[in-house]
């Protein structure tokens, strides 16, 4: 659940965006069924996951991924998609 303190009454009619780039304090990964998971044996941090990921859930440093942003990451799975090593598997919430 998120840690969220404001309310349904808080939210702006029609859940307008009233100011840009204030997507990173909603976390949205409470909405996911599956989540995916990366193999890091597999991966060879061609880093197309991070391209095409549409929540910038696939954090990267120093030109390799390190982890998964799960309180953003809504499991669309895309990134298992483009993955050119099938080294992301979509698993099952638990």
């Amino acid at each position: 659940m998120s840690d969220n303190k404001n309310g349904w009454k808080d939210i702006p009619i029609g859940g307008m965006i009233k100011k840009a780039g204030n997507a990173f304090e909603y976390k949205t990964g409470d909405w996911r069924v599956y989540r995916p998971v990366i193999d890091r044996e597999k991966c060879i941090d061609c880093l197309l996951c991070w391209i095409h990921c549409p929540d910038s859930a696939i954090k990267v440093e120093d030109a390799k991924i390190v982890e998964v942003d799960y309180d953003h990451c809504k499991g669309c799975g895309i990134c298992a998609e483009v993955c050119p090593v099938n080294c992301i598997k979509m698993e099952k919430e638990n």
